[in-house]
This record gives C-alpha cells, structure tokens and sequence, in this order.
C-alpha cells in the first residue's frame, strides 16, 4: 500500500554521511523519519557527524554506523545494530560506489576486483540483507549509473561493475513482492560531487554538462526527491532502473 510520508519511518542510508547520500539522510528526516546513517571508515567520520547533527537538529533520531559493505558479514551486522539503535527498518537505501576511469588494457586484476566488489558484490548483500530486515511494505534503493545506457570507453569496471545490480533488483522484486517490498535503481548521470571529477579532465566535464538538459551536471538536489518519492508515493514502482540525468543517456 501507498505510504505519502516518512513519518515516524526509519530508514537506513549505507554511504549515508556525505554527498548524496548525506543530503538524502537530511531529507529523510525532514520527512519525519529516523535515520541510521552508515559511513566507510574513519576517513568520512567527520562528514557523517556533520549529517547526524543536522538530522537531529531536524528532530529525528539518528545513529552512526561504519564497516565495509564488500564483507557480508559487516552488511549483516550493519542490519543489525541499525534495527537495535532505531528500530525495523523500512526504507532502506545504497549509495555506496566507486569511479574508475582507466582503459581495460591499464586495468589491473586488483582494481577489477575492488570495483566488483564496491559496485556489485556489496550491493547484492545489501539487497539481500533488506530483504531479510526490511519490514513488510518496505523500500529498497541502489544507486547505480546512467553509464548503464552509454556506450562508451574507459569506464568498463564501473558501468561493467554496476550493470548486475539491474538484474540484482529484478530478482529482488519478485522475490520480495509476497511481503509488498518494492526494490529499484536510480541511475544518475555524471552528478557534480567530488565523486566525479577526480577521473576526468577539465574537456570531459565540459562535454559531460552538453549531454543534459541545461548544459550542466546531475546535482544531488536532482536525485535525492526521487529516493523519498519511491519510499512513499512511488511505492506501486518496482524492479525499475530509474535514467535520472537530465536526458544524458537513455534505453
């Protein structure tokens, strides 16, 4: 059934602490819900406390929680103590990522494996964790790529990295729809967060912008809406991959 608000909700964001997902907790939590905000490791400490600030200054609940998504027991256990520190969890949503832009015959054997492991292999134990903890009539939300739909270099480990979530959100959704849990991807294009430019040039940023609506990047402001909306009105939408990018790519 249709939920119009987060109210009294409790939602868990996993990259929760900065950028998108940063401004995604604070949205939550303007909506009324209780927010169990997850950050990697102690490098983005500092930014998740500034979030779990502002999420309680907007009167909600919050609790910080860190470990490493590509270990499926630290998702397990990530669950876990969100559900102990604010209760089941309803809404629960991945932003987590990694970018690399490099030609396939630069990539290493290491670097394939921690992008699969970032982009892929953390993003099914997340779903598979929601669907084990998630409440009845839940969400949950992964953040992919517009790149999904490019067909383009230097970004094989990425998009390649991202593309099984697709069928990771397929399957939950049908797996998942006895208890009424819709499962998605959102996929951003380029968004204009730190994210980004550390792998492109000064010219690929400038040909990035010409692709979309207005000549300029996905923001954040432009895709966290879409997150709140699947968690409440959007709740009839499931095993979609959204192409939110200003009409940088499309199927």
């Amino acid at each position: 059934m249709s939920d119009h608000t987060l109210q009294g909700k409790n939602v868990l964001v996993a990259g929760g602490g900065k950028n998108l997902g940063g401004l995604i907790s604070r949205q939550a939590a303007a909506a009324g819900a209780n927010v169990a905000i997850h950050y990697h490791s102690e490098g983005s400490r500092a930014e998740a406390e500034r979030t779990r600030e502002e999420v309680e200054a907007a009167g909600a609940h919050a609790v910080l929680l860190s470990g490493d998504l590509t270990v499926p027991a630290a998702v397990e256990q990530l669950f876990t103590d969100a559900t102990a520190a604010i209760g089941q969890i309803d809404v629960a949503v991945n932003t987590a990522g990694q970018v690399l832009r490099k030609p396939m015959v630069d990539t290493t054997e290491d670097e394939y494996d921690s992008m699969f492991d970032i982009n892929s292999k953390a993003a099914y134990f997340f779903i598979k964790e929601a669907g084990r903890h998630v409440a009845d009539g839940g969400k949950v939300i992964t953040l992919v790529t517009a790149l999904l739909a490019a067909f383009t270099d230097g970004y094989s480990t990425y998009a390649g990295g991202k593309s099984p979530v697709e069928h990771f959100t397929r399957a939950a959704a049908k797996e998942f729809v006895e208890r009424e849990i819709s499962v998605n991807a959102i996929a951003p294009g380029p968004m204009d967060t730190p994210f980004f430019y550390g792998q492109e040039t000064p010219e690929r940023v400038e040909f990035h912008k010409s692709q979309a609506m207005g000549n300029q990047l996905t923001k954040i402001e432009d895709i966290a809406p879409i997150v709140i909306f699947l968690a409440t009105d959007g709740w009839w939408i499931t095993g979609q991959t959204i192409f939110a990018n200003g009409g940088y790519t499309t199927r």
